[in-house]
């Protein structure tokens, strides 16, 4: 089979009456361009805002805050690591595609740290064991 037989892109100019009325409803959004992955991820976050508070699902009372046009994080990478040597794999990684290792920052500590109030203490009692 060659590619003219089933790429038929140029060819067409919408879709076909009849495929139209077989689908759902279905919409296209021309200002939400695909070539920005994050702005249609956010999008679809907001989809799903909007069906729970139109719902009435959305109360302050469930400590679900408002929806948010952008993330805390942005559009940056963001890296998470339990690993001790996570920094020397960043600033490799970093270098091979032209950054400095300056250009990371940051934003937690380097370990993991429980806060206060978070019971570090198993509420089971320890045992010895059971007699053999």
């Amino acid at each position: 089979m060659r590619a003219r037989e089933f790429i038929a892109e140029g060819e067409s100019r919408g879709i076909q009456p009849d495929v139209a009325a077989a689908l759902p409803a279905t919409y296209v959004i021309p200002a939400l361009k695909n070539q920005d992955p994050y702005r249609q991820y956010r999008f679809g976050v907001a989809i799903a805002a909007a069906k729970g508070q139109l719902d009435n699902n959305y109360s302050p009372v469930n400590n679900i805050p408002p929806y948010s046009p952008t993330s805390i994080w942005g559009e940056n990478e963001v890296v998470v690591s339990y690993g001790a040597d996570a920094d020397t794999y960043i600033d490799a990684a970093l270098k091979a595609i032209g950054l400095s290792p300056s250009d990371k920052k940051l934003i937690s500590t380097k370990t993991s740290i429980e806060g206060p109030g978070v019971g570090i203490v198993s509420p089971v009692k320890p045992f010895k064991g059971y007699p053999r």
